[in-house]
């Protein structure tokens, strides 16, 4: 069931390795906010734990949460719906 403890120590060790690189915490350090925004985002009001039992219901689920919110993100910005087409509002200078 599970894999061997040298192997899960070795993974390990080639992680800590890994991460020392300067390069791999410049990129850390850049990425890591964007996707702990992302994660909040998802988890925000109470929605820690899927309201529903089983994969194909969670994934979907997940999918139509990351959806709205990304629709939610997108009318924030000035996307707007008029005679059947979509317009994104300029960015202000």
């Amino acid at each position: 069931m599970g894999g061997d403890a040298g192997d899960f120590r070795a993974l390990q060790e080639a992680a800590r390795q890994q991460a020392a690189d300067p390069t791999w915490q410049a990129d850390y350090r850049r990425w890591r906010p964007p996707v702990e925004r992302v994660i909040a985002w998802l988890v925000h009001r109470g929605n820690r734990r899927l309201p529903c039992r089983g994969t194909i219901k969670g994934e979907r689920w997940i999918r139509h949460r990351a959806a709205a919110l990304n629709l939610r993100r997108l009318i924030n910005l000035g996307l707007d719906h008029h005679n059947g087409t979509w317009t994104l509002a300029p960015a202000s200078p």
